[in-house]
């Protein structure tokens, strides 16, 4: 066998091989999120407001954690008003969480959601939530930034508690790139 041609032979699977590789890695993050929404697994919610309603209502009673984190590039101070509160399914609550910008810049802040346990997710439905919008905030401002939530009756009864924790990022640079390109 020819070793110029071995060579061109292994390069070109080699090459394939990369270029397989960095495809399945593009398409890792869509097929994710479709295989999370399928499963319910991960606490992913749909970001779609809901709507005040009272249907359904129940007599139960679960309780809701409110958790707040900031990304570690984040330096803003970020708490829930509440740190838990007794809901019955079915009806709607509204509570909020605060946060101050402690630079003296202008920044803007996006918060991701997560819900634990993850099959509690698709019983939770936001009616408004602060984190349907990006959040800017000046140098040292403060702000309440609200949110109303419906935990829908048909929650199994093996779920007695529900974890909603808030991620903060700073999205500023990406913001001020928005910005520009609209202008």
């Amino acid at each position: 066998m020819n070793p110029t041609k071995s060579h061109k032979k292994l390069i070109t699977q080699l090459v394939l091989g990369t270029v397989a590789m960095f495809g399945f890695g593009f398409a890792l993050v869509p097929l994710y999120d479709v295989f999370c929404r399928i499963t319910g697994i991960n606490g992913k919610l749909d970001l779609t407001p809901g709507v005040y309603q009272e249907i359904g209502t129940s007599e139960r009673e679960i309780k809701i954690q409110f958790i707040a984190v900031n990304n570690e590039s984040m330096p803003w101070a970020f708490k829930p008003t509440d740190s838990s509160l007794r809901v019955k399914l079915g009806q709607t609550y509204q509570t909020a969480y605060w946060a101050e910008n402690l630079t003296p810049n202008y920044m803007v802040a996006q918060a991701v959601p997560s819900v634990s346990p993850s099959e509690a997710a698709q019983y939770l439905e936001k009616v408004d939530c602060f984190c349907f919008n990006r959040q800017p905030l000046n140098a040292g401002e403060q702000r309440e930034m609200g949110l109303a939530f419906n935990v829908l009756a048909g929650m199994p009864a093996h779920i007695k508690t529900i974890t909603l924790s808030y991620t903060l990022f700073d999205i500023t640079a990406a913001s001020d790139k928005s910005v520009a390109s609209n202008d």
